[in-house]
């Protein structure tokens, strides 16, 4: 591949302060033999390989190639069913140049302390409109041009399972693959780690104590810290509420915790699943992000000095003017975006009523029933002022849903958008429903009207739509447990 010198804005800064006492990148790694890198696919997937730290340090400053083809298949490395204007067939699925980034540096505990870094992707010295965390540094940047940066915070349910062998339960441990199990069995076969209904239990993490702990240390190590880790309500499910952080590294930090928990996962026969919606009948696994905007020195933006005692409602009474408009931009681009928060078929099957999840265009003052959920004096304190997004399922892609986030709050701002729904506590009408499905979302999405295309290029709203297509044509084709056991007999 044709490797041209990238501008500034693309090539990784190698002094970067990950290198104690000004070392060099190849005095950093002398004692390592190798470096794990990877990036993040349009699914959220982290996709890497091992490279010989000779290798690494040679292509660490001018990049390295690495196929298009991450972006041209899905989940399962079907290529997609419609051409893309991302990489093609007809393009030979050509190289994009990898860099990586320095300051994501971190030792994989699980794999021997192995060094890894995570990349961005770039094709023609430009960032692939399709990676995930090139948009969501150049929105930070935005950010920055205004002295402002954006912290968030994400909390992920997910359900755990016994993993079993191919053949069952009861066979050799070194045959254990969840994948071939469920070739041959139904889903329902699968055994959650623990039975019943029991949120925030002190008795439950006992059952499986060796596994619930070691996520939780191994998070430390490995630069994914968690702030609050318990059971949530549901058969084996866990939630981890990642530790606050800038809005780039905590997206980082989601696509890192699965890798994290899958890799414990198997050490400990285990399963975790961050599927919107495993079970029928049960809550979804959620995957709320607290999101706020503040200085380069801390000060809180949305927060508001002194109460406004003439508000429109009170929720708002001590949110700033900044605050206000950010909501403003979020509520009026929720339906439009709603691909970037439930990508899946199955993300929408937890978004239905009486399941804690929200289903409509809604917000309110410490609301846990409404999309957006405020959380504000006199509630919490002024400096905690902050959204929580609670449409996003644990199958979210943290970079495209933060980005969404952001770039919405941000178009809201600088165009001083007013708030048009009124606060739950103040409705007097039926809240407009979102997109319940994913085939209703992506209409919406890709339409020519759709704010999504104000927020980013028409390039990527094109593409994701385009693969949501593929996920579409999936689905339809497919024939499922609940049509055989219903027709094989009756019709």
């Amino acid at each position: 591949m044709d490797q041209r010198t990238p501008d500034s804005e693309i090539a990784p800064q190698i002094s970067h302060s990950i290198l104690p006492n000004n070392q060099t990148l190849a005095e950093f790694l002398r004692h390592d033999n190798k470096v794990k890198v990877a990036g993040v696919d349009c699914d959220g997937i982290l996709r890497g390989k091992i490279m010989s730290v000779e290798k690494f340090l040679s292509t660490a400053e001018k990049g390295f190639g690495m196929s298009s083809a991450i972006f041209g298949w899905d989940m399962h490395d079907e290529l997609y069913a419609y051409e893309t204007n991302v990489t093609s067939l007809q393009s030979g699925y050509a190289d994009f140049t990898a860099f990586p980034d320095l300051k994501t540096f971190r030792r994989v505990p699980w794999e021997d302390n192995i060094p890894f870094f995570l990349l961005r992707f770039v094709s023609n010295d430009k960032p692939v409109h399709a990676d995930g965390r090139s948009m969501l540094r150049n929105i930070s940047q935005r950010l920055e041009s205004k002295g402002w940066q954006g912290l968030a915070g994400v909390e992920l349910e997910f359900m755990n399972f016994q993993t079993p062998s191919q053949d069952g339960y009861e066979s050799s441990a070194s045959h254990k693959n969840l994948g071939a199990f469920l070739a041959s069995n139904s889903p329902s076969s699968l055994r959650q780690l623990t039975s019943g209904m029991f949120g925030y239990s002190v008795l439950r993490p006992t059952a499986n104590k060796d596994y619930f702990y070691n996520i939780f240390d191994t998070s430390r190590q490995f630069r994914c810290d968690i702030e609050g880790w318990h059971t949530e309500s549901g058969p084996g499910v866990f939630e981890a509420a990642l530790a606050m952080n800038q809005v780039a590294e905590i997206a980082d930090r989601v696509s890192l915790f699965k890798l994290l928990t899958k890799s414990v996962g198997i050490e400990h026969n285990a399963t975790p699943c961050f599927m919107a919606k495993p079970i029928h009948g049960l809550p979804g696994n959620s995957g709320h992000i607290h999101i706020s905007l503040c200085t380069a020195d801390g000060q809180n933006l949305f927060a508001r000095e002194s109460e406004d005692t003439g508000a429109a409602w009170s929720d708002i009474a001590h949110l700033s003017d900044i605050g206000r408009f950010f909501l403003a931009g979020i509520l009026n681009a929720l339906p439009d975006i709603m691909p970037l928060f439930a990508p899946t078929i199955n993300s929408y099957k937890r978004l239905v009523e009486n399941y804690w999840a929200p289903i409509n265009i809604s917000w309110g003052l410490e609301d846990r029933l409404a999309s957006i959920r405020l959380i504000a004096p006199p509630v919490s304190s002024a400096k905690a002022t902050r959204f929580e997004i609670r449409i996003p399922g644990a199958d979210l892609h943290p970079h495209y849903a933060l980005a969404s986030i952001v770039a919405a709050g941000l178009h809201g701002i600088e165009q001083k958008l007013d708030i048009l729904v009124p606060p739950n506590s103040a409705r007097q009408d039926t809240p407009t429903p979102l997109p319940n499905t994913l085939e209703h979302a992506v209409q919406r999405f890709r339409s020519p009207a759709s704010i999504a295309r104000k927020l980013f290029s028409d390039e990527f709203v094109d593409f994701f739509s385009t693969t949501r297509d593929h996920e579409l044509k999936l689905w339809r084709e497919a024939v499922t447990d609940w049509e055989f056991k219903r027709y094989i007999e009756t019709v």
